[in-house]
């Protein structure tokens, strides 16, 4: 049989947790993974936005040729499409891009987005939209996935 004492059992405990080096340790790999991940989810919210502007963009463009065929000239809406969607987007919370829209609207109309100064899109680049479906972000235009290059 044996006998354990009060001091051979404190001898024999034993201590759990980390010691600093560990959580330092830990904590420097937080730290480069924020480093590396924050820059690329900065440009994925950009892309978002900017992405969420061209759905607008084409939503804008349908309500144009909509409103033409209902009224059967560009010059019968030109006025009510300048006050629908000539203005700053999106229209809840901070606005990001004002609308422009060819003036007078004619049958060769043009959509300009263009970023407002001190937003997250500011350097972005414009974006346009025209009749024939051509978007254009900067100096890139073609018909298919250009603006989000």
């Amino acid at each position: 049989m044996t006998v354990f004492t009060k001091r051979s059992k404190a001898l024999h405990t034993k201590q759990e947790g980390f010691t600093l080096i560990e959580v330092m340790i830990v904590v420097a790999i937080i730290g480069v993974l924020a480093a590396i991940a924050y820059p690329s989810y900065q440009q994925y919210v950009i892309k978002t936005k900017r992405t969420d502007m061209m759905s607008e963009m084409q939503n804008i463009a349908s309500q144009i040729e909509s409103r033409k065929l209902a009224q059967g000239s560009y010059s019968n809406i030109s006025a009510t499409v300048k006050t629908d969607f000539a203005k700053a987007y999106p229209p809840q919370g901070q606005a990001l891009y004002d609308i422009t829209i060819t003036d007078p609207l004619v049958a060769k109309w043009t959509i300009t987005a263009t970023p407002q100064s001190g937003s997250q899109m500011n350097g972005d680049g414009n974006l346009t939209l025209n009749y024939q479906g051509v978007k254009c972000r900067a100096s890139v235009c073609g018909s298919g996935d250009e603006w989000n290059n």
